[in-house]
């Protein structure tokens, strides 16, 4: 939570070499980066940057090969993302983007003030996080980066604080890491 609230941008994508064991870093810089997925087709790598609420598109071939550009902006913090067997993508977001919170991330100072307050700051970020956006949320995402559908359970009753969406024969399983259980519901087309 500390490395959202102050925008934190030592996050990096790395890359490991099976047979040469070698480890690069592919991106540097990155604001919580919480979810990896490749394309169908290989051609580029999608990176879920949490603080941002945003994906980035990392293309490997084609003649973009190396650029790295923001794939769609998302209405709260993604905590993972799956590809399903069309090639679209599922991303599970912990809450909705909470302005408050994004104020603070553009204006880093204000996290220098309150650390200096005798109170639990990660824990206090925990609580209005809990309080103001304890809905499920997650995002079906085409492979242009368009927003498909958005699944929301608003008063979080059924599911909250998603963390994994995988579409798996019709359904989708989404797990949190504030429920002990996973939820399934069947796709509606």
């Amino acid at each position: 939570m500390l490395v959202t609230l102050t925008g934190d941008k030592t996050g990096s994508l790395l890359k490991y070499n099976i047979e040469s064991k070698d480890v690069t870093v592919v991106l540097h810089n990155l604001t919580y980066p919480n979810g990896v997925a490749l394309s169908k087709d290989g051609n580029f790598l999608l990176v879920a940057e949490t603080t941002n609420c945003r994906i980035l598109r990392l293309w490997l071939k084609t003649p973009k090969a190396g650029r790295l550009e923001v794939f769609t902006d998302l209405p709260g913090y993604p905590d993972n993302i799956k590809i399903n067997e069309k090639g679209e993508f599922w991303v599970a977001m912990y809450s909705r983007k909470i302005e408050v919170l994004s104020w603070i991330h553009s204006n880093p100072w204000i996290v220098n003030i309150l650390s200096k307050f005798p109170f639990d700051l990660v824990r206090l970020s925990s609580y209005i996080v809990g309080k103001l956006g304890g809905e499920g949320l997650a995002a079906k995402l085409g492979v242009d980066g368009e927003i498909l559908n958005i699944l929301e359970d608003v008063n979080g009753k059924v599911w909250k604080h998603a963390s994994e969406v995988m579409e798996r024969d019709r359904y989708l399983w989404i797990g949190s890491v504030e429920n002990p259980f996973a939820v399934k519901m069947k796709i509606q087309e």
